[in-house]
């Protein structure tokens, strides 16, 4: 089975992940209808494992709840140097060469691993290592933040295979490398 690495994340309508604080309150912005996931429980389902920043792993234990993932979660980072006791097992620590640690992962047997934060996936665009994107849209401008995107050496080209509006104001899109 062909590799393949996924990004599901949500932006203001100016393209950012966080405002000017780096916070990302404005995402509970959107009255959430009951039961509607946007997708994300699917996405969830069809992917083997995560690969997601030191930031964003900070982000998540964070939120004073339980370990929200059931899938296998690889944070890369080169400044922490263990995971809480909770999380051995299910955590594990990956840096050095992008290609490298995606070659390691897909080697476990994870094929369709999911990117999470801003500049993991920013490095991995870089590095053109990115299948597919699935970017929701929240109908807000905040006018400054931490971007999703980044300067790139040079472009790289996605279809658009998706549209989808939520709740009558949420609009999400899903591409795929070409």
């Amino acid at each position: 089975m062909e590799a393949k690495n996924k990004v599901f994340i949500a932006t203001s309508i100016d393209g950012y992940i966080a405002d000017k604080e780096g916070k990302i309150d404005w995402l509970h912005d959107i009255a959430h209808a009951e039961g509607e996931d946007m997708g994300y429980v699917s996405f969830i389902e069809g992917i083997d494992a995560i690969l997601m920043g030191r930031v964003t792993f900070e982000t998540v234990l964070g939120f004073g709840i339980d370990w929200p993932y059931t899938k296998p979660v690889f944070v890369l980072s080169t400044k922490l140097t263990s995971v809480p006791k909770e999380l051995e097992g299910k955590v594990d620590l990956v840096n050095g060469n992008l290609s490298d640690v995606f070659k390691t992962i897909h080697e476990k047997g994870y094929t369709k691993v999911y990117v999470d934060g801003g500049s993991t996936i920013r490095s991995c665009l870089k590095e053109d290592l990115i299948d597919e994107m699935t970017i929701t849209q929240i109908p807000i401008v905040l006018g400054g933040g931490v971007n999703l995107f980044g300067d790139l050496e040079h472009s790289i080209k996605f279809k658009g295979v998706e549209s989808k509006v939520f709740l009558g104001e949420v609009i999400q899109n899903r591409f795929v490398r070409v």
